[in-house]
């Protein structure tokens, strides 16, 4: 990354001077139309850099007002090498000199350098995945073709990680701008720009012929299996990664969908609770001496208690693996450079030495505890009046039943649940942008000390928002039917709402509204293509995916005892949803940037932790069982003694819970045996290092 920002003589590319290059496509068309006299491909004159092919990866938009001069000092910092504070970037200024456009496009060397700073991992001569170093780079394989050795999103991301890097080296003025626009001394360019509106946009380019094979082999044909591979190719591991675990997960759900229907089947208690739950009427089960001794409700829970702990389980494995294949799995953990965003009094890192921006860490905390908590427990509040309100509306529409005992007023018994879930629903929506408002404010260094509060945030409403009301119903009103009918509830209106959200809505809005517009034709300059595609709205990130399945995985493992037809509600939902969500972000948003991630991250953990509860969760929604309770009256046992039993089953099953996660390893043997022999590799390299450089300094 730069360190430095270039002062407004940088040279351009890798080297001072060099032959023009004049991309083409692969088909041997141009990749930019012909260019106006003296508008060219910044120059380079590293000879492993020079290609005949310059594949354009990202675009930069202007402001209206930015004047020739002012883009050609921009395009000379893109183009400086990184020595000289550049980005060491290959930039091309589009049609002519006073376009709004410019077009970036990274050289081999920049891109080596980048893989080895982000600690990416590559293919050996020997076969094996090893961590990449620039020095070795001649023993991986396809280190000379950038376009086999990178994927798209990686060379894409490379682009923006440079951009974001430029700063200062020296105080200096912007052509063509005023003097009020001064740049600092390790002021962030790119920031400064921005916010000075001479960079209005700056997003990764799609390239339609790969877009198009990609769509035909993910949601336009009749295959099952997703091509993960091509996926983290073309948007990134962060988004192949979503969507691997959303195709683990819905299969996964094949074995708790079967059990709920073979339950809701053939055991009688359970069909008549769901008929007494649909149709309104309290209740009511028949002592059965006949019965068997462990009802359905007992078998859900206790099959979902360990189907929760080896989905998880598996799912590590499965992440580590995919870690491993995508060369992720050894990124670096390094002290990074401020994100754009932070803010401060310039001033010197005591621990890297660099100049930059200062914020104290007694202020941040200060904003987190007088603004943060408060704001956070204000909408936490909300949601309680929301379930105060859900409650006095369930007690008004049951005494109007108990009056009129009409058709009409057991459908209104629904108008309650359905009216607190779409006032949860726009809660969230509102708490997300002000959680996002609030993470800003704090001011946070690091962007993964910015995402990790940021969602933090948004786990604790979303829990709070999604499941207080149903764990007030089952532990403090005790209201099994009641549970039931909210569960019911959720699961069908929220399947309904996400069917029309997710493919209705998207199809109507990609035929009728984003299709007239994207009348393009082969004969059409690519600048104007390129432009059109930043007529497509941004990619919104992957947090409502999450939190979408964060909350139905609440439901299946934390409450579906109640419910067995959870499971088979999640699993038509997901079957659609891994195709209409592959169909949103292949056609109607952006391109994204996408940094390569080992994992899901904090959302892994927000997994986990849900496993954990639903063991407790579980235990107690067994005491609630109409066929426990029975036993325990037949056996003589008091409440007490009742109540000691279900915390020592709980503290069993946690421990159970324990031994089967420690027997199932997150990592493979053979993954385990790999990052070995890299973590060795890396050490005798550097020794290897230190060793040289020790021989040197004695001769």
């Amino acid at each position: 990354m730069s360190k430095a920002g270039a002062d407004e003589g940088g040279a351009g590319g890798c080297g001072d001077s060099a032959k023009q290059l004049e991309a083409k496509d692969e088909k041997g068309g141009k990749l930019l139309s012909k260019p106006s006299a003296g508008s060219s491909w910044t120059k380079v004159s590293c000879p492993c850099c020079f290609s005949e092919r310059v594949e354009p990866l990202v675009l930069v938009k202007l402001g209206g007002k930015v004047g020739p001069e002012t883009k050609r000092w921009l395009i000379k910092v893109i183009g400086a090498p990184q020595k000289d504070g550049g980005a060491a970037l290959l930039a091309h200024p589009g049609e002519d000199a006073s376009g709004d456009i410019i077009v970036v496009s990274a050289p081999r060397c920049t891109l080596l350098r980048a893989a080895e700073e982000l600690g990416l991992c590559k293919t050996y001569r020997s076969g094996d995945m090893e961590a990449f170093s620039y020095n070795d780079r001649d023993n991986f394989k396809d280190s000379d073709n950038m376009e086999v050795f990178l994927t798209l999103a990686e060379r894409q991301y490379i682009v923006k990680y440079e951009l974001d890097g430029l700063r200062v080296q020296r105080d200096l003025r912007i052509p063509g701008l005023p003097e009020s626009r001064m740049l600092q001394k390790r002021d962030n360019i790119w920031q400064k720009l921005s916010s000075a509106g001479v960079v209005v946009d700056t997003f990764p380019l799609h390239n339609r012929k790969k877009l198009k094979d990609l769509g035909e082999a993910w949601y336009s044909g009749n295959q099952l299996a997703q091509p993960l591979d091509s996926v983290n190719d073309y948007f990134g591991s962060a988004v192949a990664f979503y969507f691997s675990f959303l195709d683990f997960y819905t299969w996964s759900l094949l074995t708790p969908a079967i059990l709920g229907l073979a339950i809701s089947y053939f055991s009688g208690e359970v069909k008549k609770e769901m008929v007494d739950s649909v149709s309104g009427s309290k209740v009511i089960i028949n002592d059965d001496d006949s019965g068997p001794m462990i009802s359905g409700h007992m078998l859900q829970a206790m099959f979902s208690m360990i189907w929760s702990t080896v989905f998880m389980e598996l799912w590590k494995r499965r992440s580590s693996s995919l870690s491993y294949r995508w060369g992720t799995m050894n990124l670096a953990e390094r002290f990074a450079e401020p994100r754009p965003n932070f803010y401060g009094d310039l001033g010197v890192n005591p621990v890297t030495g660099r100049v930059e921006p200062l914020f104290p860490e007694w202020k941040r905390d200060l904003r987190m505890v007088l603004v943060s908590v408060p704001v956070v427990g204000l909408f936490l509040g909300l949601v309680v009046l929301g379930m105060m309100c859900f409650y006095w509306g369930e007690a008004q529409v049951k005494q109007l039943h108990k009056d009129w005992n009409s058709l009409l007023s057991q459908a209104l018994l629904y108008i309650p649940s359905v009216l607190h879930i779409v006032y949860t629903n726009m809660l969230g929506n509102v708490y997300r942008n002000v959680a996002q408002s609030l993470t800003e404010y704090e001011n946070h260094r690091e962007e993964s000390a910015f995402e990790n509060h940021l969602t933090a945030k948004i786990l604790v409403f979303t829990f709070f928002n999604n499941f207080a009301v149903l764990f007030h119903i089952a532990f403090f009103k005790q209201d099994v039917p009641l549970l039931r009918k909210r569960l019911a509830s959720l699961l069908i209106v929220s399947q309904l709402v996400n069917q029309v959200t997710e493919v209705v809505i998207p199809f109507l809005v990609d035929r009728f509204i984003s299709a007239p517009h994207r009348t393009e034709s082969e004969d059409d300059p690519k600048e104007d293509k390129f432009r059109n595609q930043r007529t497509l709205p941004v990619f919104p990130g992957l947090f409502a995916e999450y939190i979408e399945l964060l909350v139905q995985f609440g439901y299946l493992s934390l409450f579906s005892c109640v419910y067995p037809l959870t499971a088979v509600l999640l699993l038509i939902n997901n079957i659609t949803e891994i195709r209409s969500d592959a169909y949103k972000i292949c056609n109607l948003f952006r391109k994204p940037f996408s940094p390569p991630v080992a994992n899901m991250g904090v959302w892994q953990v927000a997994f986990e932790v849900l496993s954990f509860v639903s063991v407790i969760s579980n235990c107690w929604l067994l005491l609630l069982s109409p066929r426990l309770q029975e036993l325990c009256r037949e056996g003589g046992l008091s409440s007490t003694n009742v109540l000691l039993l279900a915390v020592f089953g709980e503290h069993v099953l946690i421990l159970i819970k324990f031994i089967m996660a420690a027997l199932i390893p997150d990592e493979p043997d053979w993954i385990r045996k790999k990052r070995d022999q890299m973590e060795y590799t890396s050490m005798q390299a550097l020794k290897e290092q230190v060793n040289a450089i020790s021989t040197d300094f004695i001769v």
